[in-house]
């Protein structure tokens, strides 16, 4: 039997005996701890507070009858610990103040499940993997508040993740470029250093991640830093998210571009307490098809790559960080990873279902340093693909371990806009937090139960499950809504839409849309089941799956009414538009509850473009 814990200790010995803590109970820190364990420990007194009903004072000394003693022992490893529950009290220790918060969250999550009446137990504990990182989209589409990061940086303590990253391409407030930020609400310096000092607090490294070579799109469509784009006329197209996500990238025989770089660079790597920088150098698919074609055809691409990606390699050393930088090109000739300097850190991403272990194998046989690098599977999606989250991140940490990576960075990007709400990620998080702590990885129905339970206070297990079967039921995705727009603004042809829309099958919206039903009032039921200060999670949740049942009715009457293929959905389209309309009012709201502006309103004109649409219908 396991107990409720994620991630999963590597040991629990339970008794046969219990423990009360009761009101008289008090949180002793040793007297040789420092004042950061105060801190944490007063994470520890407010949720006895919100579980229990009572306040437990803290104090410092020795172990005393009905305590919970907190202590650090400098024979353990950094970020082991223990937890005791014995008849006397309970005592946990850590081998530095980050075993002690690690214990703390332990504990925590037993008196959630628990209470006051606690099962004697030995807990011994630490990780598999020393690097547990999480990686935010903030740049396509959703930057989150400030709050809302702080909120979500003590959630990653809470299931033990060590490092966090937010993507960045155009998403903060550089200097002297308003002209990449004017239409955004970017992040800003103070709201950065605020950021990282308390992700310190929580044992957390603020990694800096920086698009400096692919994924351009805003920066170099500027009229300013056009002239630095491998192909031409980069500030003259109307804005995509489709050539957002594939084209934009620098021109690697300008000089101007890394002078352009190396300047973003020294602007963004003071504000982190970090001794990595992620320079990201993903996905250029244009190198080499433009202005460096010339070069291109005398030395190679592969070449021209890794020259540029060296070169900002040895000037993160230079400037005391250690670089990382995405896998997927130098996957394609591993040898190469040999050319960086030997500091250098491959993110080797694969986010498929079935993700194989080909590319884990050959950067590791090629001698590189990596993380496997796996995702939530929430882009381009109302709700995240949960099981499909599942199987990708436990592959991934499995290989991890395989082929001796040095971490796991779980990766939530927001291609397309963003549509999906961050909590809707944290199911996957989770999967990222437990498979990268412990090896041992755990059944995907019994997992979704216990994070039902520990995370949204789900008292009857099913909340995650619920949410499973939402998210597999979207037949007109967020995908294929944003291509079948855009190819309006691209020019096609109407037999090229007509193609496209009707390449897929609407026939099965009715049963969708029936799951889907189904889906939200389960929600609704899940509801009393539900811890109070969670039930707010659950309209973001509806309202997303009522997007989902409003758009599958869309695309089936769209294909019907302007291409004749019949299907079994009937539907006002004047009355779809005004119900797309309200819908959006309430996703708006849900948006706003933890995001700024950013581009909303790229999301409107997506909606309002099919308001108008099926009013001409």
């Amino acid at each position: 039997m396991h107990m409720n814990i994620l991630p999963r200790p590597q040991s629990v010995i339970l008794g046969k005996e219990n423990f009360i803590f009761t009101y008289r109970g008090r949180i002793v820190i040793d007297s040789s701890c420092d004042s950061e364990v105060f801190t944490h420990a007063k994470l520890l007194s407010k949720d006895i507070e919100a579980n229990l009903g009572f306040h437990a004072a803290i104090t410092k000394g020795e172990f005393e009858d009905g305590c919970i003693y907190l202590k650090c022992a400098e024979t353990m490893k950094k970020e082991e610990y223990t937890v005791s529950i014995q008849q006397d009290g309970i005592r946990i220790c850590g081998g530095s103040n980050a075993g002690i918060l690690y214990g703390i969250q332990t504990l925590r999550q037993i008196i959630s499940v628990e209470g006051a009446i606690l099962p004697c137990l030995t807990i011994n504990d630490y990780p598999d993997m020393p690097n547990r990182g999480y990686y935010l989209d903030a740049t396509r589409g959703r930057i989150p508040t400030l709050a809302y990061l702080k909120s979500f940086v003590e959630k990653l303590s809470y299931y033990k993740i060590n490092q966090l990253q937010l993507y960045v391409e155009h998403s903060f407030l550089f200097q002297g470029l308003s002209e990449v930020w004017r239409d955004d609400t970017p992040l800003t310096a103070d709201e950065i250093m605020e950021l990282d000092a308390y992700c310190r607090q929580f044992h957390i490294e603020l990694i800096p991640s920086l698009s400096s070579f692919g994924h351009l799109y805003k920066l170099l469509s500027t009229k300013t830093y056009a002239s630095l784009c491998e192909l031409p006329d980069s500030d003259k197209e109307p804005f995509s998210f489709n050539d957002r996500m594939d084209h934009h990238t620098v021109d690697v025989t300008n000089r101007e571009s890394m002078k352009l770089v190396k300047k973003l660079i020294d602007e963004y790597i003071p504000l982190f307490s970090s001794k990595h920088f992620n320079l990201c150098a993903d996905e250029t698919f244009d190198l080499g098809k433009g202005k460096s074609k010339v070069l291109a055809d005398q030395i190679g691409v592969d070449n021209m790559y890794v020259s540029f990606v060296k070169e900002l390699c040895e000037y993160l050393i230079e400037k005391g960080k250690r670089p990382m930088f995405w896998g997927d090109i130098i996957k394609g000739f591993p040898d190469a990873i040999n050319q960086l300097p030997a500091e250098t850190i491959c993110l080797n991403w694969g986010y498929s279902r079935n993700e194989g272990e080909e590319a884990a194998l050959a950067l590791h046989e090629a001698g590189a340093t990596q993380y496997l690098c796996p995702g939530v599977a929430g882009w381009n999606q109302f709700i995240n693909f949960i099981d499909a989250s599942y199987e990708n991140i436990s592959r991934m940490c499995s290989y991890a371990h395989k082929y001796q990576a040095i971490g796991i960075l779980n990766t939530d990007w927001g291609d397309f806009g963003h549509i999906n709400h961050p909590e809707f990620s944290i199911t996957g998080m989770i999967f990222g937090a437990a498979f990268s702590w412990n090896r041992q990885i755990p059944d995907n129905d019994e997992i979704k139960g216990q994070i039902s339970l520990l995370e949204f206070g789900d008292s009857s297990l099913s909340f995650v499950h619920n949410a499973a079967l939402l998210s597999e039921k979207s037949v007109f995705e967020w995908y294929h809504i944003v291509r079948y727009m855009e190819m309006d603004s691209k020019g096609k042809s109407a037999k090229e839409k007509r193609d496209y829309l009707t390449a897929l099958d609407f026939s099965g919206v009715k049963a969708a849309n029936e799951v889907i039903n189904q889906g939200i009032n389960n929600l609704y039921r899940n509801l009393k089941h539900l811890d109070c200060n969670k039930k707010v999670l659950v309209k973001p949740y509806i309202v997303a799956a009522e997007g989902m049942e409003l758009f599958n009715i869309i695309g089936a009457v769209m294909c019907q009414e302007l291409y004749g293929v019949k299907n079994e959905v009937q539907a006002d389209p004047k009355v779809l538009a005004e119900q797309l309309e309200h819908w959006f009012y309430h996703y708006k709201e849900v948006w706003r509850s933890v995001s700024k502006e950013s581009e909303l309103y790229r999301i409107q004109d997506v909606i309002l473009w099919y308001a108008d649409r099926l009013r001409e219908l």
